[in-house]
């Protein structure tokens, strides 16, 4: 099947497209953020076994990549390819869910850390909220020809 082209650039730039880019680029960086600063306390509190488990270093330095990885999908969906649209759809929500099991579980994450999880899981609903919208949705649709 042959690759259908991006989303054509003057579609990407109508201004409802350029909001909702921009703001899912500042809520990916706050997830960047929270999840570097989540580390930096991890290190500060090393020598502190209550507070910093091998759990909190791994979730930790999981949460960054996926962080990472969820803002070049922003990146691709905000230059028109249509698999990034779809990957930042799936992954915010995923990451939702995921988040919300994790800070259920009893004793699994130090308090500190359910909060950060909790923080980060706010801040995917509203990347998931803005992805799955009606606006991106349409201009990503597969009936439309380009993508």
């Amino acid at each position: 099947m042959p690759k259908k082209p991006p989303v054509p650039s003057t579609e990407l730039g109508h201004p409802r497209s350029r909001a909702a880019f921009v703001r899912m680029k500042v809520l990916v960086s706050c997830y960047i953020g929270l999840s570097v600063l989540a580390l930096v306390v991890a290190y500060l509190w090393r020598n502190r076994p209550d507070l910093v488990t091998d759990v909190v270093w791994v979730r930790g330095e999981g949460v960054l990549i996926a962080s990472v990885v969820l803002f070049l999908f922003v990146v691709g969906t905000a230059r028109g390819r249509r698999g990034a649209h779809l990957r930042l759809r799936i992954a915010s929500a995923a990451m939702v869910a995921a988040i919300a099991v994790l800070i259920s579980l009893p004793g699994f994450l130090p308090w500190w850390m359910r909060i950060e999880q909790g923080l980060c899981g706010l801040v995917l609903i509203g990347i998931a909220v803005i992805a799955n919208g009606g606006h991106l949705r349409s201009l990503f649709a597969k009936d439309r020809g380009y993508g």
